[in-house]
């Protein structure tokens, strides 16, 4: 399926209702009925740090890498290192543990 163009976006929008929709989605949720749901794996190395409470650049920092290198772990690109793995895996199971070494 081809992109819209610009214009063929503002004529498709100028026939909305807006208001019309909102309130229709604020029923259906009020009926309990939902739309799609979607489940997504979150890589350990992205659990270990959400659970930590610590951004992208203070986990790198405490982990002993780039942050380019955390990144590339998040997104697949590279794998951690056997000893970062079993860093992770404690930041992951202990995040206090973690939050307590983090360098002020």
């Amino acid at each position: 399926m081809m992109p819209m163009t610009e214009k063929e976006l503002m004529e498709r929008d100028a026939k909305r209702d807006i208001g019309a929709e909102l309130l229709e989605s604020v029923r259906q949720m009020k009926a309990g009925k939902k739309g799609a749901v979607h489940n997504i794996d979150v890589p350990e190395v992205v659990q270990a740090r959400i659970s930590a409470g610590l951004s992208q650049s203070q986990f790198a920092a405490l982990m002993g890498v780039s942050v380019r290198t955390l990144q590339d772990w998040e997104q697949g690109r590279r794998n951690p290192s056997g000893a970062a793995m079993t860093l992770l895996r404690i930041a992951a199971k202990h995040p206090d543990v973690i939050r307590e070494a983090q360098v002020a």
